[in-house]
């Protein structure tokens, strides 16, 4: 089949539903991320996802609550039951060996508890939370002295983590390729530690983000998909995130992985856009001194898909790093929700996501 031709058929209603046993399909969901700027707390999060009939809701903990007294946490709970929402929850760094670490947090283990006993109270069985970021992977310390630090939290944790019976997920996060966080989690133990994969973040390490499922699916507890554009550039390649449709991932291959390893895992969208490209300067040999164990075969993979892509065509609002004038910021805020919710009706009518979609025909 040609190649134009065999787009369209893999985008057209007839190829879309993907089941993953006794007619199911995959949970879609709202990572809170998404429209950050919004700055709502859970309870308006809550309403809105119920608006937009999703099956599933992360909130950052405890930074989207209202109040953290088991009295508000349990109507919180029971309002998402009543609206028939899947809640996960998502913890920050947990690393104190990071410079994403936040000493506010205090004591790392004491964080991590406070908020497993959060998503306790709430009803959340999966907490995501992370290691670091690409600064991380780029500072020069070798990337073993990070885990050994994550290890350290979570042994300390895991018994009094085991007893809430909440799992941590734990985010590729930009700082650590898969076979690196695949051995973090089993060496913590999968009994109550797994991934939340994220389908943007493999970019920072030169992963193909398919291939990112197949080494973490069966390790997934949780997600934050979104859609991108990678393509070659002068000094590597160049990658940005878009709404979901926008980009050159084959988002079909990547969800039929998903429903093949990791089919309970929710898929909660995380759409990123505002940001300019970020560049991988991998024809730099400065470059290569972050990423000493990249196997040659991986490396060929990921310029093949840079190869295959291209820019974003679209039009987009790109946001700064300082403050920005209130006219900007309202529109950053909108874009921020417009392209969540078209992502919303691409995954419906595109990839056939979503358990309540059934309702709508």
């Amino acid at each position: 089949m040609p190649a134009m031709r065999r787009r369209e058929f893999l985008l057209s209603p007839a190829a879309a539903t993907l089941r993953i046993g006794a007619g199911e399909r995959l949970r879609l969901g709202l990572d809170s991320y998404s429209i950050r700027d919004l700055g709502w707390k859970a309870t308006r999060l809550l309403e809105y996802a119920a608006s937009l009939e999703l099956d599933a809701l992360q909130i950052a903990i405890p930074g989207e609550l209202e109040s953290q007294e088991p009295a508000y946490l349990h109507k919180l709970r029971n309002e998402a039951a009543r609206s028939g929402i899947y809640l996960d929850t998502a913890a920050g760094c947990i690393c104190p060996a990071s410079a994403a670490y936040n000493p506010l947090a205090g004591d790392p283990v004491q964080y991590l508890l406070r908020c497993l006993r959060l998503s306790r109270e709430l009803g959340a069985p999966v907490m995501r939370c992370f290691v670091g970021g690409p600064d991380d992977r780029r500072s020069g310390r070798p990337i073993e002295a990070l885990i050994e630090a994550t290890l350290k939290v979570l042994r300390s944790a895991r018994q009094q983590a085991l007893e809430m019976g909440v799992k941590v997920a734990i985010e590729n996060h930009g700082e650590m390729q898969s076979q690196e966080l695949k051995t973090l989690v089993e060496e913590a133990g999968r009994d109550w530690v797994g991934v939340c994969l994220d389908t943007g973040n493999p970019f920072h390490v030169l992963e193909d983000p398919l291939q990112t499922y197949e080494i973490l699916g069966p390790f997934t507890l949780t997600t934050h998909v979104r859609d991108s554009v990678v393509w070659e550039h002068a000094r590597g390649a160049a990658f940005q995130w878009v709404a979901l449709g926008d980009g050159c991932l084959d988002l079909r291959a990547l969800m039929q992985a998903h429903a093949q390893l990791c089919p309970r895992a929710p898929v909660q969208l995380e759409i990123i856009t505002g940001r300019p490209p970020y560049i991988l300067p991998y024809w730099e040999q400065e470059f290569w001194k972050f990423f000493p164990r990249v196997r040659a075969a991986d490396f060929v993979r990921f310029v093949q898909l840079a190869r295959r892509g291209y820019p974003f065509q679209g039009a987009m609002m790109i946001g700064g790093s300082g403050p920005q004038p209130p006219e900007f910021q309202a529109a950053l805020r909108r874009q921020q929700q417009y392209d969540f919710e078209r992502s919303v009706t691409y995954a419906r009518t595109r990839l056939g996501l979503g358990l309540r979609e059934r309702s709508r025909t």
